[in-house]
């Protein structure tokens, strides 16, 4: 029984001490447990965060001195007009080729249709001018053949005044016969052995011989005098005897070479003197061709005659001036020359525009790079080809770019100031300056997340990339290579 009731005896109470020394080892074991806890989060903390990024600072270089910057591209009319149509508005994304501004092209069409009529007449003119030049060519050919001719001629009168004076030599044979029988006569007659009427026969003899001797003579004399020379030639010389180059000399002759000169002036062909003989003119004339052929040496003068010469400038005048036309009337559509987005838009319908007036901008989207001014003490370790990571203040941590660096401005920003400090006055406090570093995004993509010039952004430049593309490494770019002049003269075309 008394092992009953002390089973079902109430607890006792634990004393005050042992309750407290409990909840202390309790309170003990939880500090532990938080103590471990703080510790391993704190190690995964230094691990995980503050490490890297201690890496990171030591491995990179940054600045917040950076914005976005582009190309602008300002929209100018090349001809002078009013303006009809305005197509596009502030912020329009427009594509290269897309039409902004129209003029009124009626005012072009009228010039060009008038230039077209002066192309039709310069055509016109130029035909008559083939053909007149086709006459001269045929009139300088027929002055050469009077050349010729009076060549021939002189030729003739030389041999005339031979035969004339073959004549004259026959006529003195023949008067020296008849001198001889009237001789014989008159003897014969004293001695009564011929007749009176004999006699008289030889003395009509001699006098027809003499006659006809002095009429030969005065032939000769004709003869000589019509080629300009002496009735009486020099003494010693005989009448048969000529100048050696009269058939070159002579008056006639000159004159005819002369006028074939003239004519062939006319078409450009001019001698190297005017003392030149009509054989040495023509020799020098058919030297214009290595085979002296005479076709080839016509076709040429035809190419190169003087009035052929300016109707084909007058005519390529005219054209120019007609492209010159459609050129204008093509200008009066002014198109966008690069893809991106209007901006300063500044011309309305009805707006009296001239040439070089500023109408709107286009900011290029893709031609996107960051200007980022890195302190002096930051560009030891910058080359070209590093890479680069962006990051926009627009989209905070969630979307950083991706860059390179592509070069340095040679001069700091102040330098390069309106007004750059001058140190020599003695006014000089040492300031830490910026230079301009352009850092070309990679693989940026507008449609997806666009970027607007002059967003702020923080550039970190990693200094363990290796450089990479053109340039890498260095602090300036290369030569740009220069187009050969064939290459140059193409382009210019």
């Amino acid at each position: 029984m008394a092992t009953e009731e002390s089973s079902f005896a109430p607890p006792s109470k634990p004393a005050p001490g042992q309750t407290r020394g409990r909840l202390a080892g309790v309170l003990a074991s939880r500090k532990a447990k938080l103590r471990t806890a703080l510790v391993v989060v704190g190690a995964v903390v230094i691990v995980f965060v503050i490490i890297p990024r201690i890496f990171h600072a030591l491995h990179t270089v940054s600045t917040d001195d950076a914005y976005v910057n582009s190309y602008v591209t300002f929209v100018a009319p090349r001809v002078s007009g009013q303006v009809a149509r305005v197509l596009v508005d502030d912020n329009n994304r427009v594509k290269k080729g897309d039409v902004l501004v129209e003029l009124d092209p009626e005012p072009f069409r009228v010039q060009v249709a008038i230039k077209q009529a002066a192309v039709d007449t310069a055509q016109a003119e130029l035909v008559t001018a083939q053909a007149t030049v086709r006459s001269q060519i045929a009139q300088a050919r027929g002055l050469r053949f009077k050349l010729q001719h009076a060549i021939e001629d002189v030729d003739n009168q030389v041999a005339l005044i031979r035969a004339r004076v073959a004549t004259w030599e026959q006529s003195k044979a023949t008067q020296m016969l008849a001198q001889a029988e009237f001789d014989r006569s008159k003897k014969l007659l004293e001695t009564k052995v011929a007749s009176k009427e004999e006699f008289d026969q030889k003395r009509e003899q001699l006098g027809v011989a003499n006659a006809q001797v002095k009429q030969a003579l005065e032939n000769v004399y004709q003869a000589r005098a019509a080629l300009g020379l002496p009735a009486q030639p020099p003494e010693g010389a005989n009448l048969a005897d000529v100048p050696p180059n009269l058939d070159q000399t002579f008056s006639s002759v000159r004159e005819a070479l002369g006028n074939l000169m003239e004519a062939a002036a006319q078409l450009g062909v001019v001698s190297s003197s005017w003392d030149l003989t009509p054989k040495q003119v023509v020799e020098e004339f058919y030297r214009r061709d290595p085979g002296g052929d005479i076709n080839k040496i016509y076709a040429e003068i035809i190419k190169t005659a003087p009035g052929l010469k300016q109707a084909e400038a007058k005519l390529m005048q005219a054209q120019r001036d007609l492209d010159q036309a459609k050129l204008n009337l093509r200008y009066s559509t002014i198109v966008a020359e690069i893809d991106g987005v209007i901006t300063r838009r500044n011309v309305n319908p009805g707006n009296n525009v001239q040439a070089g007036q500023s109408l709107m901008a286009i900011r290029s989207l893709r031609d996107i790079w960051v200007d980022a001014n890195f302190k002096e003490t930051q560009l030891h370790n910058l080359r070209i080809g590093q890479r680069v990571a962006v990051k926009a203040d627009m989209y905070g941590s969630k979307h950083k770019f991706e860059g390179r660096i592509s070069g340095f401005t040679f001069g700091t920003g102040s330098t390069l100031a309106l007004l750059p400090p001058q140190n020599a006055t003695g006014n000089f406090v040492k300031v830490v300056q910026r230079l301009p570093v352009r850092i070309d995004l990679v693989n940026y993509d507008p449609d997806k997340v666009p970027l607007f010039v002059g967003l702020s952004v923080t550039p970190s430049v990693d200094l363990r990339s290796k450089p990479t593309g053109p340039n890498a490494g260095k602090f300036l770019q290369e030569l740009i290579p220069q187009p050969s002049p064939a290459k140059s003269a193409k382009l210019a075309k």
